[in-house]
């Protein structure tokens, strides 16, 4: 029997790498992606250790065209990809007209363009096994507008909105896709993002913990479930926000995403 390979990216930090260890704990072997060479070795070293075997690939998903050579890595160590985990991303803070648009069109690269290009090319090699499974890590923010987060909510409502439909396409092939919706997280997404300042982050007991999200995708996915909104408060509120008007809903984001010293 093959071993069984799970591609992760974003490995090395938060909910990628929780999921990393629930795929090993569950007899998977790794391939984990990062940009960080550092904390790549670190991980791959440590899986090792803990006698799983793991393949790092130094990466900067920033650039569409590492994914495609991520891809042509994988192939040439003839690993066959049983599972692909979509993790890495990030988003940037503050109102639109002022933010670096080179950095939200790199984000836009990282959340949707790398994305993409990975499912594709491990998804055909699914199809050709017909088995396989993909968890695209979305968001709840793909669920509402986002003042001070417009691009990053754009994106995660890409995301959940392509799984959903290649999810339909590939019905009876085999390969199921899952998309894993978490809300405030207690990871270094925030401190990227340059976020530290919003209301939003500035309870850190009321983030949820990286382990918790991961085991929900991990079940969710492991089960063939569509998408999972990680977290009751989050299944609470896309469900309120379900039932507002967009511009109401915008408005309430707007107000809990803007910095803490603007607030009334």
């Amino acid at each position: 029997m093959l071993s069984k390979y799970a591609l992760i990216t974003g490995a090395t930090s938060g909910i990628g790498y929780e999921l990393a260890k629930l795929f090993a704990a569950d007899g998977y072997n790794l391939v984990i992606v990062s940009r960080n060479q550092k904390e790549l070795d670190n991980k791959t070293s440590e899986f090792r250790q803990n006698g799983v075997e793991c393949i790092g690939i130094a990466a900067d998903l920033f650039d569409p065209g590492n994914a495609f050579e991520v891809y042509e890595k994988v192939k040439t160590l003839n690993i066959p990809i049983e599972i692909l985990v979509n993790d890495a991303g990030q988003g940037v803070y503050g109102q639109f007209r002022e933010t670096d648009i080179d950095r939200e069109l790199d984000i836009i690269d990282l959340n949707i363009s790398s994305l993409v290009i990975l499912t594709k090319l491990f998804l055909n090699d699914m199809l050709y096994r017909r088995s396989g499974k993909i968890l695209n890590v979305a968001s709840v923010a793909s669920k509402s507008p986002g003042p001070w987060q417009s691009v990053y909510h754009g994106t995660k409502a890409f995301v959940l909105s392509f799984s959903e439909a290649i999810r339909e396409e590939l019905k009876d092939t085999g390969v199921t896709v899952t998309a894993l919706m978490p809300g405030v997280t207690n990871t270094d997404f925030f401190n990227k993002a340059d976020m530290l300042e919003s209301k939003a982050v500035q309870d850190t007991s009321a983030m949820a913990d990286p382990k918790d999200v991961a085991k929900d995708g991990y079940e969710a996915l492991m089960a063939g479930q569509d998408r999972v909104i990680s977290g009751l408060k989050n299944k609470v509120q896309v469900a309120m926000g379900n039932l507002m008007p967009d511009s109401t809903l915008a408005h309430q984001i707007s107000e809990q995403q803007k910095p803490a010293e603007d607030q009334e």
